[in-house]
Protein backbone atom coordinates (compact mmCIF):
# COMPACT_ATOMS: atom_id res chain seq x y z
CA UNK A 1 0.00 0.00 0.00
CA UNK A 2 1.66 3.22 -1.21
CA UNK A 3 -0.84 5.86 -0.09
CA UNK A 4 -3.88 6.12 2.16
CA UNK A 5 -6.00 8.99 3.47
CA UNK A 6 -7.59 8.80 6.91
CA UNK A 7 -10.13 10.97 8.70
CA UNK A 8 -9.09 12.07 12.19
CA UNK A 9 -12.20 13.02 14.21
CA UNK A 10 -12.67 15.55 16.99
CA UNK A 11 -14.49 14.78 20.23
CA UNK A 12 -16.33 16.56 23.01
CA UNK A 13 -16.42 15.74 26.70
CA UNK A 14 -19.92 15.27 28.05
CA UNK A 15 -18.88 16.27 31.52
CA UNK A 16 -15.34 16.27 32.86
CA UNK A 17 -14.58 15.60 36.52
CA UNK A 18 -11.05 15.80 37.88
CA UNK A 19 -11.08 13.48 40.87
CA UNK A 20 -7.52 13.58 42.23
CA UNK A 21 -3.87 13.99 41.37
CA UNK A 22 -2.00 10.71 41.13
CA UNK A 23 1.45 9.82 42.41
CA UNK A 24 2.73 9.67 38.83
CA UNK A 25 1.81 13.33 38.26
CA UNK A 26 -1.27 12.63 36.15
CA UNK A 27 -4.88 13.04 37.28
CA UNK A 28 -7.70 10.57 37.67
CA UNK A 29 -10.67 11.80 35.68
CA UNK A 30 -14.19 10.81 34.77
CA UNK A 31 -15.78 11.78 31.47
CA UNK A 32 -17.90 10.69 28.55
CA UNK A 33 -16.13 11.01 25.20
CA UNK A 34 -18.39 11.67 22.24
CA UNK A 35 -17.03 11.74 18.65
CA UNK A 36 -17.91 14.51 16.21
CA UNK A 37 -18.33 14.62 12.44
CA UNK A 38 -15.67 17.35 12.45
CA UNK A 39 -12.42 15.80 11.19
CA UNK A 40 -8.90 16.52 10.05
CA UNK A 41 -7.81 14.61 6.93
CA UNK A 42 -4.36 13.02 6.95
CA UNK A 43 -2.69 11.57 3.86
CA UNK A 44 0.18 9.10 4.17
CA UNK A 45 2.32 8.41 1.10
CA UNK A 46 5.50 6.34 1.01
CA UNK A 47 8.60 8.37 0.25
CA UNK A 48 12.40 8.31 0.51
CA UNK A 49 12.36 10.28 3.76
CA UNK A 50 9.96 11.47 6.48
CA UNK A 51 8.24 14.78 5.82
CA UNK A 52 5.26 16.15 7.76
CA UNK A 53 3.44 19.24 6.47
CA UNK A 54 0.09 20.91 7.02
CA UNK A 55 -2.24 23.53 5.59
CA UNK A 56 -1.86 25.38 8.93
CA UNK A 57 1.37 27.37 9.07
CA UNK A 58 1.62 27.17 12.86
CA UNK A 59 1.74 23.38 12.63
CA UNK A 60 4.52 23.61 10.05
CA UNK A 61 6.57 25.79 12.40
CA UNK A 62 6.39 23.30 15.27
CA UNK A 63 9.65 21.48 15.84
CA UNK A 64 7.67 18.40 16.81
CA UNK A 65 3.99 17.45 16.81
CA UNK A 66 2.06 14.38 17.94
CA UNK A 67 2.08 12.86 14.46
CA UNK A 68 5.87 12.81 14.53
CA UNK A 69 5.81 11.43 18.07
CA UNK A 70 3.56 8.59 16.88
CA UNK A 71 5.93 7.81 14.01
CA UNK A 72 8.94 7.74 16.34
CA UNK A 73 7.20 5.46 18.85
CA UNK A 74 6.31 3.01 16.07
CA UNK A 75 9.89 3.06 14.81
CA UNK A 76 11.14 2.26 18.31
CA UNK A 77 8.60 -0.54 18.71
CA UNK A 78 9.15 -2.20 15.33
CA UNK A 79 12.81 -1.39 14.73
CA UNK A 80 11.93 -0.16 11.22
CA UNK A 81 12.47 3.24 9.69
CA UNK A 82 9.33 4.94 8.45
CA UNK A 83 9.72 7.13 5.38
CA UNK A 84 6.51 8.92 4.46
CA UNK A 85 5.20 12.16 3.10
CA UNK A 86 2.45 13.01 5.60
CA UNK A 87 0.10 15.90 4.94
CA UNK A 88 -2.28 17.10 7.65
CA UNK A 89 -5.31 18.96 6.29
CA UNK A 90 -6.33 20.56 9.58
CA UNK A 91 -9.93 21.60 10.25
CA UNK A 92 -10.05 21.09 14.03
CA UNK A 93 -8.92 24.26 15.88
CA UNK A 94 -5.67 24.07 17.83
CA UNK A 95 -5.72 24.01 21.64
CA UNK A 96 -9.51 23.91 21.60
CA UNK A 97 -10.41 21.00 23.90
CA UNK A 98 -11.56 18.93 20.93
CA UNK A 99 -8.71 16.41 20.99
CA UNK A 100 -7.34 17.24 17.53
CA UNK A 101 -3.70 16.49 18.26
CA UNK A 102 -4.48 13.29 20.14
CA UNK A 103 -6.74 12.16 17.32
CA UNK A 104 -3.99 12.86 14.77
CA UNK A 105 -1.57 10.71 16.76
CA UNK A 106 -3.99 7.78 17.09
CA UNK A 107 -4.91 7.99 13.40
CA UNK A 108 -1.21 7.87 12.54
CA UNK A 109 -0.70 4.74 14.66
CA UNK A 110 -3.63 3.00 12.94
CA UNK A 111 -2.64 4.10 9.45
CA UNK A 112 0.99 3.05 9.74
CA UNK A 113 0.09 -0.28 11.30
CA UNK A 114 -2.04 -0.88 8.20
CA UNK A 115 0.41 0.45 5.61
CA UNK A 116 3.46 -1.41 6.90
CA UNK A 117 1.65 -4.59 7.95
CA UNK A 118 3.06 -4.36 11.46
CA UNK A 119 0.15 -6.50 12.73
CA UNK A 120 0.22 -4.79 16.12
CA UNK A 121 -2.83 -5.67 18.18
CA UNK A 122 -5.28 -3.12 19.53
CA UNK A 123 -3.84 -3.75 22.99
CA UNK A 124 -0.29 -2.96 21.85
CA UNK A 125 -1.44 0.12 19.96
CA UNK A 126 -3.26 1.29 23.09
CA UNK A 127 -0.07 0.97 25.14
CA UNK A 128 1.83 3.00 22.55
CA UNK A 129 -0.97 5.57 22.38
CA UNK A 130 -0.93 6.09 26.13
CA UNK A 131 2.76 6.98 25.96
CA UNK A 132 1.80 9.87 23.68
CA UNK A 133 -1.12 11.24 25.72
CA UNK A 134 -3.89 10.29 28.10
CA UNK A 135 -6.75 10.54 25.61
CA UNK A 136 -4.88 9.17 22.57
CA UNK A 137 -6.07 5.56 23.20
CA UNK A 138 -9.69 6.69 22.88
CA UNK A 139 -9.15 7.80 19.29
CA UNK A 140 -8.03 4.34 18.19
CA UNK A 141 -11.75 3.50 18.21
CA UNK A 142 -13.64 6.81 18.53
CA UNK A 143 -17.15 5.83 19.55
CA UNK A 144 -19.24 7.13 22.48
CA UNK A 145 -17.47 5.91 25.61
CA UNK A 146 -17.28 6.37 29.37
CA UNK A 147 -13.67 6.93 30.45
CA UNK A 148 -11.89 6.97 33.79
CA UNK A 149 -8.41 6.72 35.33
CA UNK A 150 -6.23 8.96 33.09
CA UNK A 151 -8.88 8.62 30.40
CA UNK A 152 -7.43 5.40 29.01
CA UNK A 153 -9.85 3.05 30.80
CA UNK A 154 -12.62 3.13 28.23
CA UNK A 155 -16.04 1.51 28.25
CA UNK A 156 -18.21 1.87 25.12
CA UNK A 157 -21.72 3.19 25.79
CA UNK A 158 -24.92 3.33 23.75
CA UNK A 159 -25.46 7.07 24.18
CA UNK A 160 -26.66 8.89 21.06
CA UNK A 161 -27.13 12.63 20.59
CA UNK A 162 -29.96 12.79 18.09
CA UNK A 163 -30.09 16.57 18.12
CA UNK A 164 -28.14 19.33 16.34
CA UNK A 165 -24.97 20.06 18.29
CA UNK A 166 -23.10 23.30 17.63
CA UNK A 167 -19.40 23.74 18.39
CA UNK A 168 -18.04 27.28 18.84
CA UNK A 169 -14.40 28.27 19.33
CA UNK A 170 -13.22 31.86 19.77
CA UNK A 171 -9.68 31.23 18.54
CA UNK A 172 -8.11 31.02 21.99
CA UNK A 173 -5.49 28.28 22.41
CA UNK A 174 -5.37 26.80 25.90
CA UNK A 175 -2.54 24.60 27.12
CA UNK A 176 -3.82 21.37 28.65
CA UNK A 177 -0.67 21.24 30.78
CA UNK A 178 -1.33 24.74 32.14
CA UNK A 179 -4.97 23.93 32.87
CA UNK A 180 -4.16 20.83 34.91
CA UNK A 181 -1.36 22.57 36.78
CA UNK A 182 -3.71 25.35 37.87
CA UNK A 183 -6.75 23.28 38.81
CA UNK A 184 -7.39 22.02 42.33
CA UNK A 185 -9.11 18.62 42.07
CA UNK A 186 -12.34 18.34 43.99
CA UNK A 187 -13.36 15.32 45.96
CA UNK A 188 -16.47 13.87 44.33
CA UNK A 189 -18.11 10.54 43.85
CA UNK A 190 -16.84 8.59 40.89
CA UNK A 191 -19.25 7.00 38.39
CA UNK A 192 -21.66 9.95 38.64
CA UNK A 193 -21.63 10.20 34.86
CA UNK A 194 -22.39 6.55 34.17
CA UNK A 195 -26.12 7.09 34.63
CA UNK A 196 -26.13 9.30 31.53
CA UNK A 197 -24.13 6.97 29.37
CA UNK A 198 -26.94 5.00 27.76
CA UNK A 199 -29.97 5.63 25.60
CA UNK A 200 -31.22 9.03 24.47
CA UNK A 201 -30.49 12.37 26.09
CA UNK A 202 -32.54 13.70 28.96
CA UNK A 203 -31.90 17.45 29.05
CA UNK A 204 -32.99 17.80 32.67
CA UNK A 205 -30.50 15.10 33.67
CA UNK A 206 -27.78 16.85 31.73
CA UNK A 207 -28.43 20.10 33.58
CA UNK A 208 -28.41 18.41 36.98
CA UNK A 209 -25.38 16.15 36.52
CA UNK A 210 -23.03 17.36 33.80
CA UNK A 211 -20.26 19.74 34.79
CA UNK A 212 -16.79 20.53 33.52
CA UNK A 213 -14.44 21.13 36.44
CA UNK A 214 -12.25 23.38 34.26
CA UNK A 215 -14.99 25.92 33.54
CA UNK A 216 -14.40 28.21 36.53
CA UNK A 217 -10.65 28.31 35.89
CA UNK A 218 -11.00 29.00 32.17
CA UNK A 219 -13.92 31.42 32.53
CA UNK A 220 -11.98 33.56 35.01
CA UNK A 221 -8.94 33.81 32.72
CA UNK A 222 -10.83 33.93 29.43
CA UNK A 223 -14.22 35.70 29.92
CA UNK A 224 -14.92 35.34 26.20
CA UNK A 225 -15.38 31.58 26.67
CA UNK A 226 -17.87 32.20 29.50
CA UNK A 227 -19.77 34.62 27.26
CA UNK A 228 -20.10 31.95 24.55
CA UNK A 229 -21.80 29.59 26.98
CA UNK A 230 -24.16 32.38 28.07
CA UNK A 231 -25.05 33.18 24.45
CA UNK A 232 -25.81 29.52 23.74
CA UNK A 233 -28.54 29.64 26.38
CA UNK A 234 -29.76 33.02 25.12
CA UNK A 235 -30.15 31.49 21.65
CA UNK A 236 -32.25 28.58 22.85
CA UNK A 237 -29.77 25.79 23.48
CA UNK A 238 -31.24 23.11 25.72
CA UNK A 239 -27.80 22.54 27.20
CA UNK A 240 -24.33 24.09 26.87
CA UNK A 241 -20.93 23.19 28.31
CA UNK A 242 -17.25 23.81 27.71
CA UNK A 243 -15.41 20.76 26.41
CA UNK A 244 -12.05 19.50 27.64
CA UNK A 245 -9.80 22.22 29.00
CA UNK A 246 -11.40 24.70 26.58
CA UNK A 247 -11.67 26.93 24.72
CA UNK A 248 -14.50 25.32 22.72
CA UNK A 249 -18.07 25.31 23.98
CA UNK A 250 -20.86 23.12 22.63
CA UNK A 251 -24.59 23.64 22.68
CA UNK A 252 -27.30 21.07 22.04
CA UNK A 253 -30.50 22.31 20.38
CA UNK A 254 -33.95 20.77 20.14
CA UNK A 255 -34.29 21.81 16.49
CA UNK A 256 -32.10 22.69 13.54
CA UNK A 257 -33.52 26.19 13.03
CA UNK A 258 -32.39 27.40 16.46
CA UNK A 259 -28.96 25.82 15.94
CA UNK A 260 -28.59 27.63 12.60
CA UNK A 261 -29.62 30.97 14.12
CA UNK A 262 -27.01 30.52 16.86
CA UNK A 263 -24.36 29.55 14.30
CA UNK A 264 -25.05 32.73 12.32
CA UNK A 265 -24.71 34.82 15.49
CA UNK A 266 -21.29 33.35 16.34
CA UNK A 267 -20.10 33.51 12.73
CA UNK A 268 -20.75 37.25 12.75
CA UNK A 269 -18.28 37.43 15.63
CA UNK A 270 -15.73 35.62 13.41
CA UNK A 271 -15.71 32.57 15.69
CA UNK A 272 -15.09 29.06 14.41
CA UNK A 273 -18.38 27.16 14.24
CA UNK A 274 -19.23 23.59 13.33
CA UNK A 275 -22.75 22.18 13.28
CA UNK A 276 -22.70 18.49 14.16
CA UNK A 277 -25.97 17.42 12.55
CA UNK A 278 -26.70 13.72 13.23
CA UNK A 279 -28.97 13.62 10.17
CA UNK A 280 -25.98 14.31 7.93
CA UNK A 281 -23.78 11.67 9.53
CA UNK A 282 -21.18 9.92 7.43
CA UNK A 283 -18.64 7.20 8.13
CA UNK A 284 -15.17 7.94 9.48
CA UNK A 285 -12.37 5.74 8.21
Amino acid sequence: MEKIIKKSPAKINLGLRILEKRNDGYHNIETIFYPLLLTDDISFEKSDFLKITSNVEKVNKLEKNLIKTAVEILEQKTGKQIHLNIFLDKNIPLGAGLGGGSSNAATTLRALNEMYNFDLTYGVLSELALKIGSDVPYFLNPIPAYAESRGERIEPVSLEINYPLLIVNPGIEISTKWAFENLSPRKSNQNELKGLASGNLDFEKLKSILENDFENLIFSKYPKVKEIKKEFINHGAEFALMTGTGSSVFGIFSNLQRANFAAEFFQQKKYFTFLNNPFQAGSIT
